[in-house]
């Protein structure tokens, strides 16, 4: 998952769990929603648009695929 990040980030960034994805990342809806679809690849799971929108941390994206998987 860290690393799906980082290629979203495309850059050098410390990220932990309290890490925020859009404010602290720079990423914009765009990228956050390919970020999405990279991590839902990876994991083989669905994140519903309501919940992506509850996710704001790294820690809450992690607990996110955890309850979906």
């Amino acid at each position: 998952m860290l690393e799906a990040l980082r290629v979203a980030v495309n850059r050098p960034v410390e990220i932990d769990g309290h890490t925020q994805i859009v404010q602290d990342l720079g990423l914009d809806s765009l990228a956050v929603m390919n970020l999405m679809l990279a991590i839902e690849d990876s994991f083989d799971i669905s994140i519903p648009l309501n919940r992506v929108a509850e996710i704001v941390t790294v820690d809450d994206l992690v607990h996110a695929v955890e309850t979906l998987a």
